[in-house]
């Protein structure tokens, strides 16, 4: 590469291909830190702004994140999938949601972690067996996969074992080697809408055909339209939140689980069930899940450790009864490198019930914050929106009284350091233009009551402007 580069005007695509292997080499979990200018100048033998200019290449591209003082960064594989969709609303939404001196108001710093807690069971495996191997299955490990199939096993009638989880290093892994396994690429899914916008990236990503679905005001299916989708479109699979439908915060009705379940096994569908934020629901959990009454054979439940555990954790996982041959040898092929020793801490956690604790005291916390951000909507836009107090999770779906130009008013906010999410992310088609997704910023009090006023007064401005 060196002599080839030396003199080539178009050096900085040679180095922007080294950078792009360099990065798709980087472990999961592990630090993501790229190289600084003058060492890779060095390293490659080109000049600081060759390099520079294959950076800024990359940032574009979304591949790569500038830190100010602290350098380059690599973005996950999520955030090269959604940067290639093109959209510049949710472009300027990443690299303004990163900037310390903005006002998010966005939720997720809500979650804490476990992440001192699975340093200190790392720390004392370590000690256990200081020559540890990490000869792990392929679908995860075992003692992390009893741990889970534990977890989900809520009766005699619906229990998991260890066989019937697979671990993958993220969600669009996953979903790719699930498709391959079940021979179900490029087929048509259904999903309830708004959904969460990385799903609907990855789904895209992955090659589906995306069907969105409306919710109801109560968080409930039109059924006769359910019913028409599945009668004349090729709908292989149906995505629903097993709780909570986020953003929207509703819950699914008990009293359509029979009705759901009898299409689905009439048309042969499968379930993929969203367990993502079930964990953050406010109320206790429900007697009776929709898993529980549609065919086993045709059930998928998929969730993230990153949900419960933390940033530390950032593994996908599937359970699932259905051709385990055909999962298992996908899986294999795949070849995901987890850390055998985070899954084995992450498994300890389980088992001796720390996780149900610290969830119990997320879900008090959250449900204290999002009760005080109701509160304060109610106060300073009442007048301007509308909005119910959520069924769980961290954020506030919320619809404006009159027409907004929503894309206006989000780069108005972000010249005053407020940053929101456009409803419209949340539906591949551009639908929720009138909508807004809230959460507590992850400043004091104050800061909310704040940021509050300055939307209220942008809100009536655009108003304003519309008479």
């Amino acid at each position: 590469m060196k002599d080839k580069t030396k003199h080539n005007r178009f050096a900085y695509q040679a180095v922007h291909r080294y950078l792009t292997e360099l990065i798709s080499q980087l472990a999961p979990g592990t630090c993501n830190k790229l190289p600084s200018l003058r060492d890779l100048a060095r390293r490659l033998d080109v000049s600081i702004s060759t390099i520079q200019h294959a950076y800024s290449m990359l940032e574009h591209e979304g591949r790569v994140q500038s830190v100010p003082k602290s350098g380059y960064f690599a973005r996950g594989r999520e955030i090269i999938v959604q940067a290639q969709s093109g959209e510049d609303l949710l472009h300027d939404l990443q690299a303004h949601a990163s900037r310390s001196q903005m006002l998010v108001f966005n939720g997720e710093q809500s979650l804490s972690s476990l992440e001192t807690n699975l340093l200190g069971i790392e720390r004392q495996l370590l000690r256990q067996h200081p020559r540890f191997t990490g000869l792990v299955h392929s679908n995860g490990d075992l003692e992390l996969r009893t741990a889970l199939a534990a977890h989900y096993t809520q009766s005699v009638q619906l229990y998991w074992s260890a066989d019937d989880v697979y671990l993958s290093s993220d969600l669009y892994s996953l979903f790719e080697t699930l498709l391959a396994a079940l021979e179900l690429q490029g087929s048509t899914i259904v999903v309830t809408s708004p959904c969460s916008w990385r799903l609907l990236r990855i789904l895209q990503a992955c090659g589906l055909r995306v069907i969105e679905m409306p919710l109801n005001s109560d968080g409930g299916l039109n059924l006769e339209h359910f019913a028409y989708l599945l009668q004349r479109e090729p709908v292989r699979i149906v995505m629903l939140a097993s709780r909570l439908n986020s953003p929207h915060g509703s819950l699914l009705p008990h009293v359509q689980y029979q009705a759901i379940s009898e299409l689905l096994d009439l048309h042969g569908v499968w379930l993929l069930e969203n367990d993502l934020d079930a964990e953050y629901c406010f109320a206790a959990h429900p007697q009776v899940c929709l898993r529980e009454m549609v065919d086993p054979q045709r059930l998928l439940v998929f969730s993230s450790l990153e949900r419960t555990v933390g940033a530390e954790a950032p593994f996908a996982y599937l359970l699932s009864r259905h051709c385990p041959q055909q999962l298992q040898r996908q899986f294999l092929a795949r070849g995901f490198h987890l850390p055998p020793l985070r899954q084995q801490a992450v498994a300890r956690l389980y088992g001796k019930g720390r996780i149900d604790i610290h969830l119990e005291k997320v879900r008090l916390r959250l449900f204290e914050r999002v009760t005080h951000l109701y509160q304060q909507m109610q106060v300073y836009l009442g007048a301007h929106m509308q909005f119910k107090m959520p069924a769980g999770g961290t954020t506030i779906w919320a619809h404006t009284r009159t027409l907004v130009d929503m894309r206006v008013l989000f780069q108005r906010l972000l010249e005053q350091g407020l940053v929101i999410v456009p409803g419209e992310l949340f539906s591949l088609q551009g639908d929720y233009r009138q909508y807004l997704r809230l959460g507590c910023p992850s400043r004091q009090s104050h800061d909310l009551q704040i940021g509050l006023k300055v939307l209220r007064e942008e809100l009536q401005r655009a108003q304003k402007a519309k008479r």
